[in-house]
């Protein structure tokens, strides 16, 4: 059985090649999407001490660019295993960081998950523009747009976002995520949903679908 907190510790030491190796072997032993689950929690929380190192000054950008890059990495293992592979496409998410807001760790997670779920992302990136939201998604027609932020300044953005979005006509199920997303946040922007945790997201995704 997959040991979860060595495997939180190496996502945090950013040791790429044990924690690929770990990974690996727990996809070989035919693990339960429940179990899977919990690696990916495990990987989360490996992605938690990165931020922790980052801002304590241990860390710097490149690493949380490569910690990022090694999170989708671990994710693709783990997708066979997270069930809805090879599914039929259940539905679009529109997907991107809100503008004045540059991480994309959570958005990029939720991407691998909902990918690994069946659905079809449209990644519009980070530091969008509330008028690139508006036209991307009169382009996509989305069931769904997520909208991720990590600084408290996101949380305005994301009122922009949605204000614009509903003025334009948009109709689709908005979630946002991060941080500092809370209920009472996605009561004042007016999304539909909020998530702090990825594989929860993809659950009330699902449900929307």
């Amino acid at each position: 059985m997959l040991d979860f907190k060595e495997l939180t510790k190496l996502m945090g030491e950013l040791e790429e090649e044990q924690t690929m190796d770990l990974l690996k072997e727990f996809v070989a032993t035919n693990p339960s999407e429940e179990e899977a689950l919990q690696a990916v929690g495990a990987c989360q929380a490996g992605m938690s001490i990165v931020g922790d190192l980052f801002e304590k000054g241990d860390y710097f950008v490149g690493d949380l660019i490569f910690a990022g890059e090694l999170l989708t990495e671990a994710i693709n293992v783990l997708k066979p295993a997270l069930g809805g592979s090879g599914s039929a496409n259940v539905g679009t998410i529109l997907l991107g960081t809100v503008h004045g807001d540059l991480h994309d760790i959570g958005k990029n997670i939720f991407k691998s998950m909902s990918e690994a779920a069946g659905f079809e992302v449209v990644d519009i990136g980070i530091d969008v523009e509330v008028d690139t939201f508006v036209k991307k998604a009169a382009e996509v027609k989305p069931q769904i747009i997520g909208m991720s932020g990590v600084l408290t300044l996101a949380i305005d953005s994301m009122k922009e976002t949605i204000d614009a979005l509903k003025a334009a006509g948009v109709n689709a199920k908005c979630i946002i995520g991060g941080n500092p997303v809370t209920k009472e946040a996605c009561e004042f922007v007016g999304a539909d949903a909020f998530t702090t945790n990825a594989a929860e997201g993809v659950k009330i995704c699902q449900g929307w679908v």
